[in-house]
């Protein structure tokens, strides 16, 4: 067995996952239009007004990152309409652990 060769191709297997996403620092989400990305900002008012007893209504995505962690923390800029104020961006932090289904919002600010 060529030992060399193995070792050669763990090494880029390693590089290139680094690459993608590394663990632990924010990674700008280069898509907010996937639709997972979507679910998640949908996710993120609803939960908010579930929590807060507001209407706020989902718009769109406007920016985003993501980082590994022990799951993944998407830190999204989300567009809301509040009713007569408008449209407003709120910064949403969801907490996703994808092996359990579930998500969890942890912040939802108002950007200023």
């Amino acid at each position: 067995m060529n030992y060399k060769a193995i070792f050669l191709l763990l090494g880029l297997l390693s590089f290139h996952a680094s690459a993608m996403a590394p663990a632990g620092r924010w990674s700008p989400i280069g898509n907010v239009k996937d639709h997972h990305v979507v679910e998640v900002g949908k996710f993120a008012v609803s939960e908010y007004d579930m929590q807060s007893k507001s209407e706020l209504k989902f718009v769109a995505v406007v920016s985003g990152e993501s980082k590994v962690v022990a799951g993944i923390n998407y830190r999204l800029i989300v567009a809301v309409n509040d009713g007569p104020g408008g449209s407003k961006n709120y910064e949403a932090i969801v907490w996703e652990k994808q092996w359990l289904k579930s998500m969890n919002l942890t912040s939802f600010k108002p950007v200023v």
